[in-house]
């Protein structure tokens, strides 16, 4: 993906990067540690002794240097008067204001320009490998569900959901989880964020599971709410609700929709059925090499999406003291839709 950041070469003398994300995007690094310096004159890593041979193997398009973090500036000095660099772009929200002010320090000369949404929108559009991963990831977790639907039973706490989910994962080919797992059951599911805990599972519960994976750098990210024993009505007729604007946004979802209007036709939908006041958070979200990227399908954002752009769908009603439904599917926009890497995996209400 090197090519890619061209771009930003015409606007600046070079690019600095930190984040172990951009780091492998733009070079091909995985090991995350150290940093990378982009030039019309050149491409470098910078990296320490436990990370320089597989730097070597995987960098191919860049001059890899091993050394300390005490020398990093001072190596980087030599590149920028070597280069004539006088504007350098860099990670500004990834980095700390201690890690800049260690920067200005050690770059004297150097105009410093803060561009973390200028480097992270070159990854807004996957490549047909991105697309090849990031399908095999949501496979992998659609395999998990499958799986923990055999596993759900009264007695079964919440942390055993979330350790099973994520075993299950693991022994399918994952490389790890893309972010701490939530299985959630009962009134805690009117937490969007909840945490597994050791409650244990009762009849009646429904139950939350948001969970996801990386494969080979890249994540997944689903969500799927089912009830254990018989859905009451009031159960039923909130989760039907929750489906109608997941099913709405989907269809919303195509290249040339502005973010917002896809987060607004699933938004209205709640808000129609008296519920609006329990959907807080936004329809969805970018994902890739982060589990959170650009674009946000939030009421605020601009962003047209153009296709090959992985965005999450996953409306929610969250009523305290009671419970809540969530669904999710992570999907490829295309032209005349959406391509749902969840798909095989049902929306309609189990009853387990």
């Amino acid at each position: 993906m090197l090519e890619r950041i061209g771009v930003l070469l015409k606007e600046y003398d070079a690019v600095l990067l930190t984040s172990p994300y951009n780091m492998r995007y733009f070079s091909g690094f995985s090991g995350g540690e150290g940093c990378v310096v982009i030039c019309r004159g050149g491409n470098y890593l910078f990296t320490d002794s436990r990370y320089t041979e597989i730097a070597e193997k995987e960098a191919k398009n860049f001059k890899v240097t091993e050394c300390s973090p005490s020398k990093l500036y001072a190596l980087i000095s030599e590149i920028v008067k070597k280069n004539d660099i006088r504007t350098m772009a860099f990670e500004d929200n990834f980095m700390s204001y201690a890690e800049y002010s260690e920067m200005s320090n050690g770059l004297c000369g150097v105009s410093l320009c803060g561009a973390s949404n200028k480097i992270n929108a070159l990854r807004i559009i996957k490549s047909e490998d991105e697309l090849k991963k990031l399908r095999r990831a949501e496979e992998i977790g659609v395999l998990a569900f499958e799986n923990i639907l055999k596993y759900i039973k009264e007695g079964v706490t919440e942390r055993d959901i979330a350790a099973e989910l994520e075993y299950s994962m693991r022994k399918n080919g994952a490389d790890g989880i893309s972010f701490e797992t939530i299985s959630i059951s009962g009134k805690n599911t009117s937490f969007p964020h909840g945490k597994p805990t050791g409650k244990k599972l009762e009849n009646g519960d429904f139950i939350t599971m948001d969970f996801g994976c990386i494969y080979d750098g890249y994540c997944s990210d689903m969500t799927r709410t089912v009830v254990l024993g018989k859905a009451s009505e009031r159960q039923k007729k909130i989760y039907g609700v929750v489906l109608d604007a997941q099913l709405r946004g989907l269809e919303a979802i195509r290249a040339g929709v502005v973010c917002s209007d896809a987060d607004l036709a699933a938004r209205n939908v709640i808000k129609e059925a008296g519920f609006g006041e329990f959907f807080g958070h936004s329809l969805g979200h970018g994902v890739g090499l982060q589990i959170h990227e650009m674009p946000n399908l939030s009421p605020k954002c601009g962003i047209r999406l153009e296709e090959n752009m992985i965005v999450t769908c996953e409306p929610g009603i969250y009523i305290p003291d009671f419970g809540g439904v969530r669904i999710e599917d992570m999907v490829c926009v295309k032209k005349d839709g959406v391509e749902n890497f969840s798909a095989r995996c049902t929306k309609e209400l189990i009853e387990i």
